[in-house]
């Protein structure tokens, strides 16, 4: 079951995201073109999801890693909505949207593209 998450310091936009599974629009998020070294995490409940180190250019419009954290910061289900087969990527806390993932990433490293909605992340700095 999904541990209870108090909203109150999400947007609306964000929990549109997080608990009603909408996408973001492609280019438009804060995180798509953020550089900075450190740890992604769920906006709604503060887990570490993906490391900067494993974050990539893969032109789709949104953040994109190769890999989590670690196989229980994450959680994938099949996504059949919109007539299509997906692989859903949900926070392993709090079970927030996260995005989706794809086999079609880096070759040399996993092969996996997580293709992540800003609005789902929020950002620790490596100092």
């Amino acid at each position: 079951m999904d541990k209870i998450v108090k909203k109150d310091h999400l947007s609306p936009e964000q929990v549109d995201v997080l608990f009603n599974k909408a996408t973001e629009p492609a280019f438009s998020g804060k995180y798509y073109q953020h550089h900075d070294n450190g740890m992604y995490t769920c906006a709604a409940c503060g887990n570490e999801l993906f490391s900067s180190a494993d974050k990539y250019d893969s032109g789709c419009g949104w953040p994109s890693f190769d890999r989590a954290k670690s196989s229980g910061a994450i959680k994938t289900t099949d996504d059949n909505s919109f007539g299509m087969h997906r692989i859903e990527v949900t926070c392993g806390n709090c079970g927030g949207h996260l995005g989706h993932v794809f086999d079609d990433g880096p070759a040399e490293t996993t092969g996996k593209r997580f293709c992540i909605n800003s609005l789902a992340l929020d950002f620790k700095k490596r100092e």
